[in-house]
C-alpha cells in the first residue's frame, strides 16, 4: 500500500508469526516447505483458531438461543460475542453484525431482500431500498462474480438497469467513468479490492458519489480485510461484506454489516426457525436484525474460530500487517515484471494496491505455469479467479495469481519468483 507509517516485521517477529502457523511445517511434492502464495483464495490458520473451534466442539457445543442448559448458554455466549468481536474489529456495532454462510451469501442477502421489498414485502417503510424500472444498480468491471451476479440477476427480477464503472489500462478504477452514477442509482456495490489486480478502490470519491445522487453503497471486503485496517464509520458506506476463510479464519462463516436503520428495512430472506417472534397458520410476525436474517443453524463453532482469528490479527496490528505485506508486495512486483514474457495484469507499482498480483505467461497456460511452481513446492492460484469480466478486459481468459499474508517471508517470494523464471524454458520458450 505504500501508505502506512508502521514498521514491517522483524525477522524475529516474523519467525514467531509463522510459527503459530502448523501448516507452514508441511512438505510439498518436490519435499521442501509449502511457501503458501494463495492468501487470496483462502488463508492459512494459526493454531489458535484451530484450537478454538475443537474447544468449542469439545467444551460448549449446543443450539445457540435455545434451552437454559449450561452447554447452550456457552454457546449462546460464543455465538454473540463474536458480534462484539467483529464489530470491534471493524468499528461497527454487535447489533448491525449479520451471521451468514460466507461473504457471497451476504451480498446475495442484500440483493434479495432489495427484491422482496420490490415486490411489497416488508411493508410501506421498506420502499425505500426497492428497486424497479428506470432504477440503476451500479458496479465495477473489476468485480469478483459474487458481486456481480447478484445483481444482475436483481436487475432481471425487478426491470432495473446494471451499469459499470469501467477500468484504466493498469486495472484501477477509471474516475472518469464515475458519472454512471446519477440520479436513477438505487446502490452502488463494489470490491474495496480486487481479487486480480490487487488495486485498492477510491472508496471516498465513490461514496462521495453516491452520496450526491441519494444511493446506497456496498463494500466487498474479502480482499482488504485481513490486509489493511477497516474502519466502517470512516469509510461511509452503508452494507459491507466480510469472509472468514479470508481473515485466518475458519470455513463456513461469513458477515453482513449493516446500518441499523437500513437493516430494520429490509425484508427477510431465508425463513424457517429463529428468526421469527410468533407465528400461526396464517402467517409469521419476524424479529428484529439481526436474527431476522439467521433462520436455522448457524455456524456457531466456526463464529469461536474466527474470533479468535480476529484477535489474533488485533494483537498484531493490522498496521503491521499491512506494512509487512508492502515490502512483499514491491519485492513480489520486482521479481515478476523483471522476468521476460511475463505480464502482470495490475499496478506495477505498490501505490493503492496490496500483495495480490496476478499475470499471465507468455505461450504457457496458466494451469501449466502453476504445476511447474507446485513442482518446487510453492502455492499459488490458477484460473479466472471468479472474475471473467476483468481478464476479458486484459485479453486473456485466465492467469496465474500469487497472493501474500500476514506470515509470508521474503524466501516465499524469492521462490516464487526463481521458479517462475524458469517456465518458459520448460516449455520451450526463453528463459
Amino acid at each position: 500500500m505504500a501508505t502506512t507509517a508502521a514498521q514491517a516485521f522483524s525477522d524475529a517477529e516474523l519467525e514467531a508469526i509463522r510459527a503459530d502457523f502448523p501448516i507452514l511445517l508441511r512438505r510439498g511434492r518436490g519435499g521442501q516447505p509449502i511457501a503458501y502464495l494463495d492468501a487470496s483464495a483462502t488463508s492459512q490458520k494459526p493454531s489458535r483458531v484451530i484450537e478454538a473451534e475443537a474447544a468449542f466442539y469439545s467444551r460448549s457445543n449446543a443450539a445457540v438461543h435455545r434451552g437454559t442448559h449450561l452447554l447452550g448458554d456457552e454457546a449462546t455466549q460464543a455465538f454473540e460475542d463474536g458480534r462484539a468481536v467483529l464489530a470491534r474489529f471493524i468499528g461497527g456495532a454487535p447489533d448491525e453484525i449479520v451471521w451468514t454462510k460466507n461473504a457471497t451469501e451476504a451480498i446475495n442477502l442484500v440483493a434479495l431482500a432489495m427484491g422482496h421489498a420490490s415486490l411489497g414485502r416488508g411493508g410501506a417503510h421498506s420502499q425505500l431500498l426497492s428497486v424497479g424500472r428506470g432504477d440503476r444498480i451500479v458496479v465495477t468491471r473489476a468485480e469478483h462474480h459474487a458481486n456481480l451476479v447478484p445483481w444482475q440477476e436483481l436487475c432481471a427480477r425487478t426491470g432495473a438497469q446494471l451499469e459499470w464503472i469501467d477500468l484504466l489500462p493498469d486495472g484501477r478504477l477509471d474516475p472518469q467513468t464515475l458519472n454512471v452514477i446519477d440520479e436513477r442509482t438505487k446502490l452502488v456495490a463494489f470490491t474495496h479490492v480486487s481479487n486480480v489486480t490487487g488495486a485498492i478502490s477510491p472508496v471516498a470519491d465513490i461514496v462521495a458519489a453516491a452520496r450526491a445522487v441519494g444511493a446506497f453503497v456496498l463494500l466487498d471486503t474479502c480482499q482488504s480485510s485481513a490486509h489493511m485496517p477497516i474502519n466502517i464509520a470512516q469509510l461511509g458506506v452503508d452494507f459491507a461484506v466480510f469472509s472468514s476463510h479470508k481473515m485466518l479464519g475458519p470455513t463456513g462463516a461469513g458477515a453482513l454489516w449493516g446500518r441499523r436503520q437500513l437493516l430494520e428495512l429490509l425484508p427477510p430472506v431465508l425463513t424457517g426457525g429463529s428468526m421469527v417472534a410468533w407465528v400461526t397458520m396464517e402467517g409469521a410476525e419476524y424479529m428484529p436484525p439481526p436474527e431476522r436474517f439467521e433462520a436455522g443453524s448457524q455456524p456457531v463453532a466456526q463464529i469461536a474460530g474466527w474470533s479468535a482469528a480476529l484477535e489474533y490479527l488485533a494483537a498484531i496490528g493490522m498496521d503491521r500487517i499491512a506494512a509487512h505485506e508492502d515490502v512483499l508486495t514491491h519485492r513480489l512486483l520486482e521479481g515478476v515484471s523483471g522476468i521476460e514474457g511475463v505480464r502482470i495484469l495490475g499496478p506495477q507499482s505498490t501505490r493503492s494496491r496490496i500483495g495480490v498480483v496476478a499475470f499471465s505467461v507468455e505461450g504457457v497456460h496458466p494451469h501449466d505455469v502453476g504445476q511447474i511452481l507446485d513442482a518446487d513446492d510453492v502455492a499459488v492460484r490458477v484460473g479466472h479467479h471468479c472474475a471473467i469480466p476483468l481478464h476479458t478486459f486484459f485479453g486473456v481468459r485466465s492467469s496465474t495469481r500469487a497472493s501474500v499474508g500476514p506470515m509470508t517471508s521474503a524466501h516465499d517470494i524469492d521462490r516464487c519468483v526463481e521458479s517462475l523464471a524458469r517456465v518458459r524454458a520448460y516449455f520451450g520458450g526463453q528463459g
